[in-house]
């Protein structure tokens, strides 16, 4: 007790002499850094860079802009969020996909977007992407949605390119420049918009359509209106008829149930050739790859992939399911044996994240996105050293 007596009385000396208990024999202990003279957020930590789960929301962390108000902003790969979903028939939802999307890609960013399989980081070309928003589609009248998509597609589609790379540009016959728009869907119907917004710059487009199902139907039983015939299983049926399309389009992983052989009859008659999901077993991915080049050629190509082509089983959020689709890695080797295509734009679809598990679905989205950018921006496909391991000479012994 004595002790506790006189050391409480030392504390109140101090205190009365106006020293802190803590100096010692009248020498103050040196100030932390926190203590010293304050800096700013930039002199001690430098730039603001997000976490990847931190910051707005843009893919992979690129700038975002509103492009349709910004009329000045100019750009040479734009992703664009198209947040329609009132053409589905099952199950909706997919307006998130966008939202879902971006979110799934918050682990990516330009500074570390190189990856094996590709061998090169999209964002090394010299090419300006950026996130240009959300098209603001108008929820209730699917008529006035349509014609909000096409004239927005067109607006950003007419702009000049930044870069002077080949590998950036896409010429028209009249050797004008267009930028490459990768769109966030959404369903599928947004591609009737796109289609009748890219003719007018390139003519008739052929189509890669990764999808387990046709898309091609002429329209569902009931009274159809000029209206409700526009749906994201009819879209290409439409556009066949308004002669937005070559015959020389293709779909690839095909699975859904059909009506019959008419279907498939009539599937042909708008211009498509088909590679099943089972023929990934038969034929393999390298003889998959040869056969869609063969079919497009050189002329102007648009990818669409409907995340529905992977089996649910990996990727569960999508507005029709189908069992037994392929893997995300069968997937994302067919789109690397695709690189050197004459692409005008591409986009991924019928993303619903009410339905997703651990945002699996949006993760593998965002990758195939990504895929996108170098598909874009590669000449041709990637060697296939590329897309395997460093190995040391020990190693080969």
């Amino acid at each position: 007790m004595s002790s506790f007596l006189a050391i409480a009385f030392f504390v109140v000396v101090q205190l009365v002499l106006g020293h802190s208990p803590l100096e010692r024999a009248g020498d103050q202990l040196p100030l932390t850094e926190f203590e010293a003279a304050p800096q700013t957020w930039l002199e001690k930590y430098g730039k603001q860079i997000d976490q990847p789960f931190s910051g707005p929301l843009a893919f992979s962390h690129l700038p975002y802009t509103r492009c349709l108000e910004n009329e000045e902003e100019l750009f040479d790969i734009a992703i664009l969020g198209i947040p329609f979903d009132t053409g589905k028939l099952l199950i909706p939802d997919a307006r998130f996909g966008p939202y879902a999307i971006r979110s799934g890609s918050r682990r990516q960013r330009e500074a570390r977007g190189y990856t094996m399989s590709w061998g090169n980081n999209p964002y090394d070309h010299g090419a300006k992407i950026i996130d240009c928003g959300d098209i603001p589609v108008n929820p209730f009248d699917n008529a006035l949605a349509v014609d909000q998509m096409e004239v927005a597609y067109s607006t950003l589609l007419s702009r000049p390119t930044v870069a002077k790379s080949s590998l950036t540009q896409k010429l028209t016959k009249g050797g004008v420049n267009h930028p490459r728009i990768v769109s966030l869907g959404g369903d599928h119907t947004i591609v009737l918009p796109i289609l009748r917004a890219l003719h007018k710059i390139y003519g008739p487009i052929s189509v890669i359509h990764f999808d387990a199902h046709l898309d091609t139907w002429p329209g569902y039983a009931g009274g159809i209106t000029e209206q409700s015939k526009v749906t994201h299983g009819t879209f290409f049926h439409l556009a066949q008829q308004e002669g937005l399309m070559t015959n020389t389009s293709i779909h690839a992983g095909i699975r859904c149930k059909l009506g019959g052989v008419e279907d498939l009859d009539n599937d042909e008659s708008v211009g498509f050739q088909l590679i099943s999901t089972d023929d990934i077993d038969d034929l393999g991915i390298s003889e998959i790859i040869r056969r869609i080049r063969h079919r497009v050629g050189t002329s102007p190509v648009y990818l669409s992939l409907d995340i529905d082509v992977i089996d649910p089983g990996i990727a569960p959020a999508t507005g029709t399911p189908e069992a037994g689709g392929w893997t995300t890695r069968e997937l994302k080797r067919i789109i690397r044996g695709l690189a050197g295509l004459n692409f005008v734009g591409a986009d991924l679809v019928e993303v619903s994240p009410a339905y997703d598990v651990a945002e699996v679905t949006a993760i593998a989205a965002a990758d195939l996105v990504h895929d996108f950018l170098s598909m874009f921006l590669s000449e041709k496909p990637p060697h296939s050293h590329s897309r395997t391991r460093r190995v040391s000479p020990k190693d080969e012994l």
